[in-house]
């Protein structure tokens, strides 16, 4: 138990301290006017969720571990570090969503069950991600979202497949069309 406690410290002060000289200038990319973030969860170990999955119950689902806290930690610490300013941060209900969010610890935390995982049902995928495109291209000009959301939802919207934790810059244009601009992994 010791030996476990010590390296999910020295891991934790790893990922902290970890910035990659090129994420510097992809965040730089992220204060450019019109520029948003989508962020796969931090690591939540395993697929999908468990048969017996409930929203509103984390019991019930897959959810971050220690490590996955302190690479959401880590996150939000690059971005602040940069000097981004996040005017909205979304995020799915699903527990592992939610958490990454807060733990990103870049401004209130608003919920947005278009950000919901559609894994086990494809059927509400094209209204989800054209809702979502939607919603960025209303925001006002000059604001800056970080939207916080699975997988499927991230590829459906860029075509980018993201590993836990890894960011998508993007735009979108009043027509709802995205353009990726980047990708980064801030901390593993």
């Amino acid at each position: 138990m010791h030996t476990r406690l010590l390296t999910l410290f020295f891991v934790a002060i790893a990922l902290l301290s970890a910035k990659p000289v090129e994420a510097n200038a992809v965040l730089e990319r992220l204060a450019e006017p019109g520029t948003h973030a989508i962020l796969r969860h931090a690591l939540a170990p395993g697929t999908g969720d468990p048969a017996n999955f409930a929203l509103g119950d984390c019991t019930t689902q897959r959810n971050l571990d220690d490590v996955g806290r302190a690479q959401a930690r880590a996150i939000g610490a690059a971005v602040r570090d940069a000097g981004i300013a996040v005017d909205r941060v979304l995020t799915s209900q699903w527990c592992r969503t939610a958490e990454t969010a807060r733990l990103l610890d870049l401004g209130p935390v608003t919920e947005a069950p278009m950000l919901n995982s559609f894994f086990r049902d494809r059927s509400t995928a094209d209204a989800q991600t054209e809702a979502t495109a939607a919603a960025l291209a209303a925001l006002p000009p000059g604001e800056t979202a970080m939207l916080v959301t699975h997988q499927v939802n991230i590829t459906a919207l860029t075509g980018v497949f993201p590993r836990s934790g890894e960011m998508v810059l993007l735009r979108v244009g009043e027509d709802g069309d995205v353009t990726v601009l980047d990708r980064v992994l801030l901390a593993d």
